[in-house]
């Protein structure tokens, strides 16, 4: 067939529409799961933030005492407000993009209703006791594997959907889509490789070292791929739409996807500076970390530069000015980010308040003024009908806003207070500052947050209603009808071609290429970890934990206590001054998860073995003020009276010896026998103190581990000295 014949068969089978439906059924109920988490995730933020003010809203239960509110608050906003707020955007986009309807609507149902009983089980096991201990990654393992049933029944549509679309090329978002599917797959999948050793618990598969790099590997990442590519994806799509304009640059767009998917995947080990990670590895992170600012600032400029001349339009739109807000908050967290992975900049930042208020930037700014615009602008288009009040909403921009200064202002100074604090010394030497002190003087910040969170919830409230009543005074279109053009293998290129148009047209290359490029950094900072045993060197004094101790850690993971204690002392004067030697590599060997922590409201506990008698822990769990004057830390009364599960004790000593803990062949028999023995010793010690308790609760277990946290290093420094 000559050319002009196929100009004129394109031409031909472009007056013959497909007529269709959009299925808005399912973008509908993703925004209703989206305003209700929102307001439930808020919320509990707000209860654990009132809780570092007031310490009696812990109640003195377990089920809302701060380690476990915690958790809670950051998977409800993360995957529950976000998650549902990011698929909503996507399944309206994604079927315009294409010109076609979902693949599936079986599917689309399976995969709503799948990720909402994720949610509720994510509540319910969190609140009860069930955590990994990893931070973002805290569902244990059935819930792991039903992650990832849900996220491949949400690739699967995604995927089938723009097979068989109507529209050749595939738009900018649909790359950033595609992005995020295949990364947050890699990243899941291999950060949640654990061992159950019952039906409800497991051990991460690394320890130590290995596993804080995992961890944050898939922690930064995490941010990445699930609270910024998909977001940068809905930018590129309504960004441009409620401006009536097209995106400023597509070749930028080119450029901001490919520099970002590759560079981000390097960054984790930034989180990890200064601690007992190889050095090398912090230079690698450090490094990526700088140079993501270039693709990040460009993907900023890009969604600002399409509003050109539309900047008259902005003041009146309600929906320009969240998505305004949203995207400078991507571009002053993108720049403070490379910022913190300076090691000069990461010493003064890292463990305090500063690293709180950069998180909010984004999780408030980009993720939650994005999702609260997408949802200004879906609901009246699927209702059919006006907003009900512009005016409300922009009550709700305004104090959404005041929201956001108030929350993240006070946290940054309580950062650099805090610091500050931490490294000061008298003229003698000494450290000016006891730890506690610190915290007393952080109150007043943290009473501000809560301001600030109270009226960010306000003005969600305030959009809740202003959605309703708009809904109230529209009628759902549920089958929105669509026709276009069928897509034919006839193509006719206009204008010169570029290399990016080949793979810009095939989306399974697009995500073999993507899994190629994230996957890349991963490995090269991962597996020499595993492999060149010099970056773990060990330390021969460092033995298993007893089986009470290890009973003991599981209590501490349970409760949460590495949301507020690090295990983690660095390699500065005044650290080693105040906590003791600096941690080394070798000494986290047998951790299974590691627990080195990413804030210090409480102290560091890497040496907090053998510092005070049982009795001072005994007192300082029931009632912590009784101990430390001014403590924000809760009561936990309920482990004086829960009895230690010793029945689980052998399949916890055989999980870890096959993990590689060397425990000795059939110990698992004998493991009960020597718990026993050490909790009989520790009650015949807080006898002494006329501290009567039965040597089988739940405190005693967790006495002998912080007993034993940090030991195995000073028992190494003793017997060096005596050589």
């Amino acid at each position: 067939m000559s050319n002009s014949s196929q100009i004129d068969q394109a031409a031909a089978n472009a007056q013959v529409l497909d007529k269709f439906y959009y299925d808005n059924k399912i973008v509908k109920w993703f925004a209703y799961a989206t305003i209700l988490w929102g307001l439930v995730g808020m919320l509990v933020g707000l209860l654990a933030a009132t809780q570092l003010v007031f310490p009696a809203m812990n109640l003195n239960l377990a089920q809302t005492s701060f380690g476990r509110v915690r958790p809670l608050h950051t998977n409800a906003v993360i995957f529950a407000f976000v998650g549902n707020g990011m698929f909503m955007g996507i399944y309206y986009s994604l079927q315009r993009l294409c010109k076609a309807r979902m693949f599936s609507d079986k599917l689309s149902r399976i995969h709503f209703w799948g990720w909402q009983l994720i949610i509720v089980l994510a509540a319910v096991t969190l609140l009860s006791g069930y955590t990994s201990g990893k931070e973002y990654a805290e569902l244990e393992w059935p819930i792991d594997i039903l992650i990832a049933i849900i996220w491949v029944v949400f690739g699967w549509n995604m995927f089938g959907t723009i097979l068989k679309r109507r529209e050749r090329h595939l738009y900018v978002a649909i790359w950033f889509y595609i992005a995020t599917f295949v990364t947050v797959a890699m990243l899941h999948i291999v950060n949640s490789v654990e061992l159950p050793y019952s039906w409800m618990k497991s051990y991460s598969w690394y320890a130590g070292v290995q596993d804080a790099l995992v961890q944050w590997w898939y922690g930064h990442n995490a941010v990445a791929f699930f609270l910024t590519t998909p977001y940068l994806g809905l930018m590129y799509y309504f960004l441009p739409k409620a401006a009536n304009r097209p995106v400023y640059s597509y070749r930028l767009s080119v450029i901001h996807f490919w520099a970002l998917i590759f560079l981000y995947i390097w960054a984790g080990p930034h989180h990890l500076l200064y601690t007992a990670l190889p050095d090398w590895a912090q230079s690698l992170g450090t490094v990526f970390s700088i140079m993501l600012i270039a693709p990040s600032w460009g993907g900023m400029l890009n969604g600002l530069l399409t509003l050109r001349g539309a900047w008259d339009k902005v003041r009146e739109d309600v929906v320009l000015k969240f998505l305004v807000v949203a995207v400078t908050a991507y571009g002053m967290a993108t720049f403070e980010g490379p910022m913190l992975s300076l090691k000069n900049v990461n010493a003064i930042s890292h463990f305090t308040d500063w690293t709180i208020a950069h998180v909010h930037v984004g999780a408030l700014g980009w993720n939650g003024f994005m999702t609260f615009g997408v949802l200004y602008w879906i609901i009246p288009r699927i209702f059919k009908t006006n907003l009900y009040s512009i005016k409300l909403a922009n009550w709700h921009f305004w104090i959404g806003t005041l929201g956001i200064i108030f929350y993240v202002v006070p946290m940054y100074w309580a950062g650099f207070m805090q610091s500050l604090a931490w490294k000061e010394f008298t003229p003698e030497g000494q450290l000016k500052y006891q730890f506690l002190e610190t915290v007393t003087q952080m109150r007043p910040f943290y009473a501000m947050r809560a301001v600030g969170g109270s009226l960010f919830l306000l003005g969600a409230i305030m959009m809740t209603y202003n959605l309703i009543k708009t809904i109230a005074s529209g009628v759902a279109v549920n089958d929105e009808a669509a026709e276009a053009a069928p897509l034919t293998k006839i193509y006719v290129e206009h204008g010169k071609p570029y290399w990016h148009r080949w793979i810009e047209r095939r989306p399974v290359q697009m995500l073999v290429f993507s899994l190629i490029v994230v996957a890349i950094g991963g490995l090269i900072e991962i597996v020499p970890t595993f492999l060149v045993k010099s970056n773990i060197p060990t330390i021969s004094s460092v033995k298993p934990y007893t089986p009470l101790e290890l009973q003991g850690r599981d209590i501490y993971i349970r409760e949460g206590c590495y949301n507020c204690h690090s295990q983690m002392i660095r390699p500065f004067r005044s650290e080693v001054a105040r906590y003791g030697e600096y941690s080394k590599a070798g000494e986290f060997v047998y951790d299974h998860p590691f627990q080195w922590g990413s804030k210090r409201t409480g102290p560091d506990l890497a040496r907090i073995g053998g510092k005070y008698p049982d009795s001072w822990h005994f007192n300082h769990m029931y009632e912590p003020v009784s101990m430390s004057p001014g403590s924000i830390m809760p009561n936990y009364p309920w482990l004086y009276e829960n009895e230690l599960d010793t029945a689980i004790t052998p399949a916890k000593i055989r999980a870890m010896q096959t993990l590689g803990v060397p425990y000795a062949p059939g110990y698992d028999q004998l493991a009960n026998a020597d718990l026993m023995k050490q909790a009989n010793g520790i009650s015949a010690n807080l006898q002494k103190d006329n501290i009567k308790v039965k040597s089988t609760k739940e405190i005693v277990a967790l006495i002998a581990y912080l007993q034993r946290v940090g030991t195995d290093i000073k028992l190494q420094q003793k017997t060096a000295s005596v050589n």
